[in-house]
């Protein structure tokens, strides 16, 4: 006799897969990966993949610092730079 079962958690799982679908999961995930890229670039660019300072408020002053620092980049890039004419 063959069977196949299901999972205790299916119901859970179902319940994921709607609000997946939904409209409101749909803006969930979007937001979420402008977030997840912002992490992303922190890690891997900024290279903040290690702490280095060491305790609770080391890692928080270092956090702080690399954020301040890809928040200075992303303004540079907004600000328009004036046009240079030649004299």
């Amino acid at each position: 006799v063959r069977k196949v079962s299901r999972s205790i958690y299916e119901g859970a799982r179902d319940m994921a897969r709607e609000i997946a679908r939904s409209w409101e999961g749909r803006t969930s995930r979007r937001l979420r990966k402008k977030i997840e890229m912002l992490f992303a670039h922190l890690k891997r660019i900024l290279k903040l993949d290690r702490l280095r300072l060491r305790g609770p408020n080391g890692a928080r002053d270092e956090f702080t610092l690399a954020a301040t620092a890809q928040n200075l980049r992303k303004m540079a890039k907004l600000i328009a730079m004036p046009i240079a004419r030649p004299a």
